[in-house]
């Protein structure tokens, strides 16, 4: 019995001590590309000597194909977010619940039965299939580019000023935007204020011009008339004038006929 339990023993630890090892990543290809992942998630095959995909893990090699490329087997639950974010695959992966998965967004008959979410088959673990892996690292970094703003720049040290919540964010753009309006009709109203100012400024310069070129004709007029008058005056007292000046010569002449 000792002999047949120090073999066992024996045995366990050498497939443990397999299991363990880092598997040769030289052949493996990656889904979508390292470092590219969907959610974290991404699939990795073995390329075989014809430079062609084939399934070659059982659930322990492809815990182990994660752990060589220095990241984890990826969960069900991992893979369904994944999949809900856009990963599509048409090959079975090894899951951490050693689950045999396709995720599908669209149907297709040679893809998992025509069927569409996240395709599970519960097969033996002894059966080889890709493997789903999760870097929680690229994780991380897509879900702060996607709550990063576009306009605000990158960091290049510690601030002490607080992140201001989304929806303050959005009001402030509201209150921006609503100051914006006010802004532009009270410009709007201050133009036409002036516009009417000075509308009113040229009718009234017209009005002042016209009341002295008025009064300037009426000036002319009253001197002309009173030119006119003066005119007449003197004419009536030159008339005047003549016959007696015209009687008095000749009271003269007579005066002098009668002297003679």
């Amino acid at each position: 019995m000792s002999v047949i339990r120090v073999f066992i023993c024996s045995v366990l630890s050498v497939t443990l001590g397999i299991s363990e090892q880092n598997i040769d990543t030289s052949n493996i290809r990656v889904f979508p590309a390292l470092h590219h992942s969907i959610a974290g998630v991404f699939q990795a095959s073995y390329m075989n000597k014809q430079n062609q995909v084939q399934y070659a893990f059982n659930a322990s090699e492809a815990r182990t194909l994660c752990s060589s490329l220095g990241v984890v087997i990826a969960s069900k639950d991992q893979v369904q977010e994944a999949l809900t974010r856009g990963l599509e695959t048409c090959r079975f992966g090894w899951t951490d619940e050693h689950l045999a998965v396709i995720p599908r967004v669209k149907p297709q008959s040679t893809c998992g039965q025509n069927q569409t979410g996240l395709v599970t088959w519960r097969a033996s673990v002894t059966r080889r299939f890709d493997v789903f892996c999760f870097n929680e690292s690229d994780m991380v970094a897509q879900i702060e580019d996607a709550t990063q703003l576009p306009s605000e720049p990158a960091p290049t040290s510690r601030s002490s000023t607080p992140t201001l919540p989304s929806f303050i964010l959005i009001n402030m753009d509201s209150e921006a935007e609503k100051a914006l309006i006010v802004g532009s009709a009270q410009g709007s109203s201050g133009k036409k204020a002036v516009l009417i100012t000075s509308a009113l400024a040229v009718l009234l310069i017209a009005v002042v011009i016209f009341a002295y070129i008025r009064r300037r004709k009426r000036k002319c007029s009253d001197k002309k008339q009173q030119e006119y008058i003066e005119t007449e005056e003197w004419i009536c007292v030159t008339k005047t004038q003549e016959p007696k000046k015209a009687a008095s010569e000749e009271e003269r002449i007579e005066v002098d006929k009668n002297t003679s």
